[in-house]
């Protein structure tokens, strides 16, 4: 999880946050916003984007981790009853490489492994139609049931999408035992395994963010889309190359 300890006086609007939005221009890297607590993008933060969606036409891209932990149900419950009043649907990744998203919209991502907490959200999914894509981390330790929960959220219409096997920062990876390993060990197994269980999976999200041109270099062989963050403050260099 992103840290914004002692950085939240700089913070800006998410609608000023230009490496969130996609704008059809075909692009294949992606940027979103982290919503959890620890970011304190606080919800008129958050509306400014949703206004900017509606208004240009753009998705916009949003993400958090644990629910109920990292971020409050109540306030995930109030961003997609904000993008429902909007008119603004609900885009997933797969939709993006598929070419079957709508003009516009919100795309929420859950990142990691918390399948047991976002199975206790399907009644607030299906309550505003959400559908979102889950980026799945070390999926090897998964148990059966954690497995069946998966399955049952995708049965729902949700995104499975790979977010690596050991969730390691690929920049130090591929400094500490070289890119090819990086992509072996770490990148095409959190891919394969998933495509072995059935999902179609489209997209690979970054842990952390953290990126390089040579990472989604290799990484656009095994995918369509990478998904890397936009920090919404000042002063930190952001991962976002938008």
């Amino acid at each position: 999880m992103l840290l914004a300890t002692g950085l939240a006086a700089c913070q800006h609007d998410v609608a000023s946050t230009d490496g969130a939005f996609y704008d059809w221009s075909g692009r294949r890297l992606h940027c979103a916003v982290d919503i959890d607590d620890s970011t304190r993008n606080d919800f008129a933060s958050i509306e400014t984007g949703l206004d900017r969606a509606r208004d240009r036409g753009e998705v916009l891209e949003l993400y958090a981790h644990h629910p109920g932990v990292t971020l409050s149900w109540d306030t995930i419950d109030k961003v997609f009853a904000a993008a429902q009043e909007r008119g603004l649907p609900f885009i997933t990744y797969g939709d993006l490489a598929r070419g079957t998203a709508p003009s516009g919209g919100l795309l929420f991502s859950f990142d990691d492994s918390w399948v047991d907490a976002w199975t206790s959200g399907r009644e607030i999914f299906q309550r505003y139609g959400a559908r979102v894509t889950f980026f799945i981390a070390y999926y090897p330790k998964f148990t059966d049931a954690m497995k069946a929960e998966l399955q049952q959220l995708a049965a729902d219409g949700h995104d499975i999408e790979a977010h690596s096997i050991t969730h390691s920062r690929a920049p130090e990876y591929v400094e500490s035992k070289g890119l090819a390993a990086y992509i072996d060990e770490d990148v095409v197994p959190s891919i394969d395994l998933l495509r072995r269980d059935g999902y179609d999976v489209t997209a690979f999200a970054y842990p952390f963010g953290s990126r390089t041109e040579q990472t989604d270099r290799a990484i656009f062989e095994h995918v369509d889309l990478i998904r890397s963050v936009a920090f919404t403050w000042s002063g930190v260099e952001s991962p976002c190359p938008f």
